[in-house]
């Protein structure tokens, strides 16, 4: 299977990369600067693109059996009104459905949607102050995703941090479990990537913590 991973030049969006090419997938790795990746495989196609162009998009969709979703921001871009989680996810999910492409895995984190009520009433303030903008904009991907009749699944990790793959983490998938923690994008992106073929999880927005 040919695997798309959008924004897979940094983060939990690299780590997946690097993990789906080991478990043997043909990876297309989506980012604007694709080409600056610093990893090589016989396996890996790097593709310079732009999440929100219906073109590249498109584009970039050809022959491919899963996506796995993750965009970010730069810290400055916080403190201002935030669109591109939920204007990438319209156009990634309309080129899904027009050319059949089902499953889609994706990455919004813990606080986006309805996990927001289980914020700590200690972190609601630092949390609205900070990160107000992206987890409104989170919180509309979200609802794209549900309403778009993909096999979809959306991952929540808590806090990322730098850290080895241990595989020891806790998939959090009732609402009465969900909390606040950390989680290596080394771990967050094993679940990623199992999800390519699992079924667990489809249709389900677990929160991901150690």
């Amino acid at each position: 299977m040919r695997l798309l991973i959008i924004g897979a030049s940094k983060g939990i969006g690299l780590e997946a990369t690097r993990q789906a090419l080991e478990a043997g997938y043909n990876v297309r790795a989506f980012a604007r600067s694709a080409m600056e990746l610093d990893l090589s495989h016989p396996k890996l196609e790097k593709v310079c693109g732009d999440a929100r162009k219906p073109e590249d998009v498109k584009a970039a969709l050809t022959g491919v059996g899963a996506v796995i979703q993750t965009l970010g921001v730069r810290l400055p871009d916080l403190l201002r009104p935030i669109y591109i989680f939920s204007d990438a996810t319209r156009v990634l999910i309309t080129a899904m459905q027009a050319q059949r492409v089902k499953r889609l895995i994706c990455v919004t984190g813990f606080g986006a949607g309805d996990s927001r009520a289980s914020i700590s009433y200690l972190q609601r303030l630092p949390f609205k102050i900070i990160f107000g903008h992206a987890y409104k904009d989170k919180s509309l991907q979200e609802c794209l995703v549900k309403a778009s009749g993909l096999d979809w699944t959306i991952a929540r990790p808590g806090v990322l941090i730098s850290g080895p793959q241990t595989g020891h983490y806790k998939v959090l998938a009732e609402t009465s479990q969900w909390r606040n923690g950390t989680i290596s994008r080394s771990d967050g992106a094993e679940f990623l990537v199992r999800q390519v073929e699992e079924e667990n999880y489809i249709h389900k927005s677990p929160v991901l913590v150690n």
